[in-house]
């Protein structure tokens, strides 16, 4: 099936996530040429950084409690549109923040810096 309709146009101009877009993409901006000197310019292309990290912030604002439930959401929320994938871009976010963020670290982190 094709669409015309863009992903910026399926989401409303009041949804929250795109104010809190706004603010990611400006914080993440300054971050990019940092995350550009820390990968090795051979081998497998790796998944943005900017991506895990927009995955990993939804996942703990909606306080999804796993992975797989963050993949199914990931199909049916405006959220391809927030990591910045297409509608027909695979989903690599999953396996990653696993294997990037282990949950026990990213709990731990989150306590010491906001409790």
């Amino acid at each position: 099936m094709f669409s015309y309709v863009s992903l910026e146009h399926r989401v409303p101009e009041d949804h929250p996530l795109r104010a809190l877009r706004a603010l990611v993409d400006g914080i993440l901006a300054n971050m990019s040429t940092l995350f550009d000197q820390r990968y090795s310019p051979t081998g497998l292309p790796p998944i943005p950084p900017e991506q895990l990290l927009r995955a990993l912030l939804l996942q703990i604002l909606f306080t999804l409690q796993s992975e797989r439930q963050f993949v199914e959401q990931l199909e049916f929320n405006p959220f391809h549109w927030f990591i910045s994938l297409g509608m027909d871009d695979v989903v690599r976010v999953g396996t990653g923040v696993v294997a990037t963020f282990p949950r026990e670290s990213v709990q731990t982190r989150c306590d010491s810096t906001f409790f």
